[in-house]
């Protein structure tokens, strides 16, 4: 038990710290190089830190997460959008992050208030059962078709293209990241495998937009989604754990 906690405090660390060096060092090189854009630079870089922070609670099943990441959603629905108006993609998320996870973190820190959890305190963990895992791939697949086809309305990019690849990614990240939130608020442990896969779409979506509109604050975000898909794997082994206990 004791090594146990010792390595999840020294990953927190890592990830931490890991995340904070290299935001500094990103943000620092790319000021120095950026004609335009730097405070959206700065509160990329800020509300990245947040979200890191933000997850390494999640992680550890500390309530201290929905504080940290209100921050983060706040900040990252606003930089989205404006992606968005200068023609990269993101509309999406931006609405995603707005009407959507920052009502969820005030829901999420409800429910788990409910659930025992505090800032000592970790939440009483659930599992899918069969149904359950039924319901949620119908409700991936129908909601993604519809998404791909409300955003692909409004996307500007490769306009008159059938099958818009911007949005494709746009669409599974928004995806995932519903279902996710919706398990997260609601302590479920498949909230990882949804998380999982939002950081690796997100590392993708930002990798196109640095390559397509070389936006200084992508890079930022590449470097956000990595350490989050660190640490969400990190994240599943801990609430696999935890909802052993409950099962």
């Amino acid at each position: 038990m004791k090594n146990e906690e010792k390595f999840n405090k020294l990953f927190s660390a890592f990830v931490l710290i890991g995340m904070t060096v290299a935001l500094v060092l990103t943000t620092a090189l790319k000021l120095g190089d950026s004609t335009g854009g730097k405070i959206l630079l700065l509160v990329s870089a800020f509300g990245s830190l947040m979200g890191v922070t933000s997850t390494v609670f999640s992680a550890k099943g500390n309530i201290l997460t929905f504080l940290f990441g209100f921050l983060d959603v706040s900040i990252y629905g606003v930089i989205c959008f404006i992606n968005w108006r200068n023609g990269g993609t993101g509309l999406g998320n931006a609405l995603l992050h707005l009407v959507y996870f920052v009502p969820m973190q005030f829901i999420g820190l409800a429910q788990w208030r409910k659930r025992g959890a505090s800032s000592t305190d970790k939440p009483a963990a659930k599992r899918l059962d069969a149904r359950g895992w039924l319901i949620t791939s119908l409700l991936l697949l129908l909601g993604s078709v519809t998404l791909y086809f409300i955003l692909a309305h409004f996307d500007k990019s490769a306009a008159g293209t059938f099958l818009k690849w911007s949005v494709i990614l746009d669409v599974i990240t928004l995806a995932c990241n519903i279902l996710g939130q919706l398990f997260m608020s609601n302590a479920y442990m498949e909230q990882w495998f949804f998380w999982i896969g939002v950081n690796i779409f997100s590392i993708l979506m930002w990798s196109w937009t640095l390559s397509q509109t070389g936006g200084s604050y992508a890079l930022i975000y590449i470097i956000k989604y990595s350490f989050y898909l660190i640490n969400s794997i990190y994240g599943l082994r801990i609430w696999l754990a935890l909802s052993r206990k409950e099962a």
